[in-house]
Formats: C-alpha cells, structure tokens, sequence
C-alpha cells in the first residue's frame, strides 16, 4: 500500500513539477518554427497533435500559472537595486522582532511599572505571536501580487503599534500597550513570509540562500538588540519611546523600493506564480511538506519561548537582568555569525537534506542540556549552550525554508512560507502559556535575589524556577527529532523531486547550449 501511494503521489508531482517544462518545449517548437520561416503552420501543427488527458491537464495548469506568456526569448539579468529592497526587508524584520521582545528582557521592571503580576507581562509577547495567525490571509494575497505591497503594509502597521504602545506606557494603560502590541504583531507574517518570495523574484539560484537568510535572521537579530539593549536605556516609557523612533526611521524607506525587476533573473523567477488555491493542493498532497512543517514549528516556537521567557528562566539563581539580555545575545550573534559562514557556502553546495539531518540533533540536544545550565549559577553554561542553540537554530532556519520552496515547487513559495511560519507563531504562543503554568508558584524576593546574586544559596530549584518548563522544552525537542531524521526516505514518500533549483539549472543548460550552438553555427 506505501508503494502504491508513494506512485500515485509521485505521478501528481511529477505532472505538476513538469508543467513549465512541457510549455518550454512547445515554446522551443514556436522558435524553431520562426526562424525556418513556417511560425503560424508548425504552432498549428504542434496544437493540432493528439494529447493525452494528463498531456492537457498539465497545459492548463501552465495556462493558470503563466497565462500567455514566453520566456524563451528573455535576458536572464540581476540588478544592483535588488539589495535596496533586501536591505529594507532587514530593517523591517529587526523593529518588528525588537517589537516583540520590547518588554521580555525587562519583564520585572515592566511589571512593577504597570503594576501587574509578571505573567501579564508574558502575554505581551504571547498576544504577539497569535496575532501572526490572524493576519495569514492577507498576508498571502499580498506576497502573491509582490512583495512591494507586503512590505508598505507592514510598514503601517508598524508605525501604528508603536507609538499606540508609546501613549500607552505614557498614559500608564496596560491594555492599550497590549492593543499597540497586537498591531505591531499582525505586521510579522507581511514581511517575515516575504524573504522566499522576494529571493525567489530578484536573485539566482547561486544567491538564494544567502539572501533568505539574511532576511529572516534579521528578525531574531531584533530580539538580540532588544535582550542587550533595553535594559540599558532607562525607565519604560523611554525605552518605548527611543524603540518607537527607531521603528518610525525604519519604515519610511518602504516607499521607495522597486516593485519587481525589469526582466528576471532566473527561469523560475520569469514563471506567475501559481494560484493559491492550487499552491493549496499541491502542498497538502506532499507528506514532506508535513514534516518540514511540524518540525519548523516546534523549533520556531520553542525558540520564539525560550528567548522571551529567558529572563524569567535565569533571574531565580541570581542572574541580573543585564546577564541575562547578554546571554539572548549571544544565543542569535553565535547564530548570526555561523550563518553568515554556512549561507554562502549552501548557496554554492545546494546540500539543504543533509545539512538538516545534521543541524536538527544539535538544537534538540541543546534544549536538553539547558534543563541544568541555570542550576550552574555560572556564566559558561548557558552562555555556551545558548551559542550552539543559537548557532544550528539560525543555520537551520534559512535552509529550511528554501528546502520547503523545493519541496512544494511550482507552488508559490509565500504559501508554504507564511503557513510554516504561523505554525512555528502560534507555537511559540502556546509554548510559553504552558511553560508559564509549569513555573514554580513560590514567590520570589526580587530585592533578595538582586543581593544576594548567582553564587548565593537558593538550592536547584529555588522559588520561581522553570525547571519542569526546561523539562517539557527539551522533552517535545527530542520527541520531534525523528521527524526530519527520515526526511528523502522514498519509501515513505518522503523523497524529493525534481524542483525549482533543478529546474533553474536545466533550463541555464539549455541557454548556454543554445548559444553555444548559435556560435558554432556562425
């Protein structure tokens, strides 16, 4: 029976995957026939040929994703303005992440000015990342059209988040802070879904990868900036203030970028993208697709967990609060750095499977060892362990997602991307409810603890500890390893087909023997 079902899903995939190969050949057949002087007789021979059901099943499914439209004759062509746009998605995922993570490094001062117990606190960045989920829809249909109009929207509502949080703080109103919070929430999927989409339009297949992961990992670069920096700028409503600035700064270049490029740079880039409805299909037909998804969300959600209730995990031992934003620092500029390194490198080696088989044990055994860092009462512990979380976890990220385009092409790749996103929010949101319902209920000497410091007593499980939360982390963590472990097993209909980066190489073959031909020829 897996046999079966691994034929019949391949058949789908292979008539799907194939779709813009077979235009191509007629496309090849229209310019043979020009150049021999006979166009509209050979175009109305090769349409007049018998074709099978699957044959014309194939040819509407091109019709819907490319309308009428040739590229056999484009100039493939990259633009220096490409890194305008780039760079604005960078600025925007850094204030929308910084956003998020505002009040979590300053969670205890946050409290105490509003006036509220610590777990509503927590909340801010819970309500944050649910509202990812509502916002979806649009999302989508803005990213098909392109990304330029995706970005202004996020812009938008950037702006309007922040300074409502700002009259919020001012005003000393928790639920208008929360209400400024969710806006700026509803802005993470227009611009945190678009990195795919805006890499897939404006680079090469050689450059793909590193730009996806520049972008996306602007985002938790913000979360970064916020853990290391907020602590450090004063009362709350300055760091609202000064953070709201910053975001209104980063916004206003949003109007100026370039919708999409001239002439595209690459086979696929040149191809309209397919209906969402049938992106739809296509996607939930592919069991790789499921386990991609189930596991980026539980490592996105236990990331987006862990970094926002990093203080609250270490301040029961005696860490402050500076020491802790420190230590979410280092967990995403190891993570920057590696990847910097590993990007280039994939962009060139293509080799997205093994890569994840290889990064995905390192994130789980991670979370494992963090169950016991906090009790060390010492920097090296969970500074190290939160570099190599921070190090896989980003290197994974990117990789992950270019193999989910692969995975689902020729379906649009901002599909797969924001609904693999809202996964990884929505579990991220979940993750820190029961992480905040697994913390130790004994209330905690704040003054105490700020005296006595890290190496002072207190015992392993001191009053207001996440010890069982550590444990649920690295339990789940483990659970879900297997998943990507089997990830290209035929046999289970896991193995990958022919998809867009293959598809770009055959088709800069075909070019260059074409020219080559022309040469000889001459």
């Amino acid at each position: 029976m897996d046999d079966m079902s691994t034929t019949r899903t391949n058949d789908n995939d292979g008539m799907f995957k194939n779709a813009a190969r077979v235009e191509e050949h007629i496309e090849r057949l229209q310019s043979r026939t020009e150049d021999l002087g006979g166009q509209r007789d050979g175009i109305a021979e090769a349409r007049e040929e018998p074709q099978s059901p699957a044959k014309r099943r194939v040819l509407r499914l091109v019709g819907k994703m490319r309308g009428k439209q040739s590229y056999s004759h484009t100039q493939y062509r990259r633009y220096k303005r490409r890194w305008f746009g780039l760079a604005q998605l960078v600025l925007l995922n850094t204030v929308v992440s910084w956003g998020w993570l505002t009040f979590a490094p300053i969670s205890t001062t946050a409290a105490l000015y509003f006036a509220v117990p610590e777990s509503q606190i927590n909340w801010l960045s819970t309500a944050f990342l649910f509202s990812f989920a509502l916002a979806v829809p649009p999302a989508i249909w803005l990213l098909h059209s392109g990304p330029k109009d995706s970005i202004i929207a996020a812009s938008v509502l950037v702006l309007a988040g922040n300074w409502i949080r700002f009259g919020g703080t001012r005003a000393k109103s928790f639920g208008l802070v929360m209400f400024g919070q969710i806006l700026t929430g509803l802005a993470q999927p227009f611009v945190l879904a678009a990195p795919t989409r805006y890499s897939g339009m404006w680079f090469t297949e050689r450059g793909r990868v590193g730009a996806t992961a520049l972008a996306t990992l602007a985002n938790p670069f913000g979360g970064a900036l916020a853990s290391l920096i907020n602590p450090l700028l004063g009362d709350v409503p300055t760091t609202i203030l000064i953070v709201s600035i910053i975001a209104t700064v980063a916004c206003i270049p949003s109007l100026f970028i370039p919708k999409a490029p001239p002439t595209p740079p690459t086979a696929t880039s040149g191809l309209s993208n397919a209906p969402v409805l049938t992106s739809l299909r296509h996607m939930l037909r592919s069991p790789a697709f499921y386990i991609v998804f189930l596991t980026f969300g539980v490592y996105v959600g236990f990331f987006n967990a862990f970094t926002s209730l990093l203080n609250q995990i270490l301040y029961p031992y005696g860490y402050s609060e500076n020491e802790a934003g420190i230590c979410g620092a280092v967990l995403i500029v190891a993570g920057l750095v590696v990847s910097g390194v590993t990007s280039p490198v994939l962009d060139r080696t293509h080799a997205y499977l093994l890569s994840i088989k290889l990064l995905c044990p390192f994130v789980a055994l991670s979370y494992l060892a963090m169950v016991w860092a906090p009790q060390t009462r010492d920097l090296v512990a969970p500074y190290v362990l939160s570099a190599v979380l921070g190090a896989s976890s980003f290197s994974l990220l990117p990789l992950s997602l270019e193999y989910l385009v692969e995975i689902t092409y020729p379906a649009s790749p901002e599909v797969s991307s924001t609904i693999c996103w809202a996964g990884g929010q929505v579990f991220g949101g979940v993750f820190i409810v029961v992480m905040n319902a697994l913390k130790d209920s004994r209330p905690v000497d704040l003054d105490k603890v700020r005296e006595g410091g890290r190496p002072n007593g207190g015992g392993s499980r001191p009053p207001g500890n996440m010890y069982w939360a550590l444990v649920f982390q690295a339990i789940i963590s483990l659970v879900v390893l297997p998943l990507p472990l089997v990830l290209g097993v035929k046999r289970l209909g896991l193995s990958t087909e022919e998809g867009r980066l293959a598809h770009d190489e055959h088709r800069e073959r075909e070019v260059q023997n074409e020219v080559f031909a022309g040469r000889h020829e001459q």
